[in-house]
């Protein structure tokens, strides 16, 4: 239970710090041999509610949210997480493995490519063509992505609004504030299919909820650019070492 607090928490300093890490404890958690991987996605996603939480929390008290986008965000994440968590539910478990997998490591990929562009990113104002439909539209992807791999929502939310031109801080932001509404309705549609562990997703969060007040308090006081790095790094090595597992795995 320890390890399972601390693999938490130290999911919780990325996700405060740089927006993403929550991708990590559906991969450790399942091989590890701890839990089947629907268990572990429904898990994680419980414990991304106390971090959506949290990260929001403090963000919020830096105003380094833009609330005047966060609302079409919720709009479009709400159903699209309901989707995901249901389609987690009765998708093949090679499937979502190999999804994380590729997930990770393009994320970690996008990472390292626009680490070069973090000063401009961060002083640049926000891309104005953004309108409510396409905000909406950005939502319902992150939300069905994120509930059906159990990565988190700042996992898929962060390159898109970077590929849309957002500064890195804003999406940070967002991507704290995106979580909650993700994850809860994500946690009520894993209720429903009877893949949620409450008691593993409780200790999850309790880790999750200290590491991503750490983080949140770093992310402000820190350049994001070398944590960026050393993180893309390891998404990097992590993603590809799910892939080759699976497709040795596959081909064995």
């Amino acid at each position: 239970m320890a390890a399972i607090a601390g693999l938490g928490a130290l999911a919780g300093l990325m996700i405060g710090c740089i927006g993403i890490g929550g991708v990590v404890l559906v991969p450790v958690l399942h091989y590890a041999g701890l839990v089947p991987i629907h268990t572990a996605i429904a898990a994680a996603m419980m414990g991304y509610v106390v971090s959506g939480a949290v990260g929001t929390f403090v963000f919020g008290q830096n105003k380094t949210i833009k609330w005047d986008m966060a609302p079409r965000l919720w709009v479009g994440a709400l159903p699209g997480a309901l989707a995901g968590a249901l389609a987690s539910g009765v998708a093949p478990g090679p499937m979502l493995e190999l999804s994380i997998g590729l997930l990770t490591a393009v994320s970690g990929i996008h990472a390292l490519l626009n680490n070069h562009d973090q000063q401009q990113l961060e002083t640049s104002p926000a891309n104005a063509s953004l309108t409510g439909a396409r905000l909406m539209a950005v939502g319902a992807v992150t939300g069905f992505g994120s509930a059906l791999t159990g990565t988190g929502g700042p996992l898929v939310l962060i390159p898109l609004l970077l590929w849309l031109k957002q500064p890195v801080l804003i999406a940070i932001g967002l991507a704290q504030a995106i979580q909650l509404p993700i994850a809860l309705t994500a946690s009520l549609g894993n209720w429903a299919t009877g893949t949620l562990d409450l008691g593993l997703g409780a200790i999850l969060g309790l880790g999750l909820a200290f590491g991503t007040w750490g983080g949140a308090v770093l992310a402000h006081r820190l350049p994001r650019a070398t944590l960026q790095r050393v993180v893309a790094v390891v998404l990097v090595g992590v993603g590809l070492l799910i892939v080759v597992k699976l497709a040795s795995r596959m081909l064995g």
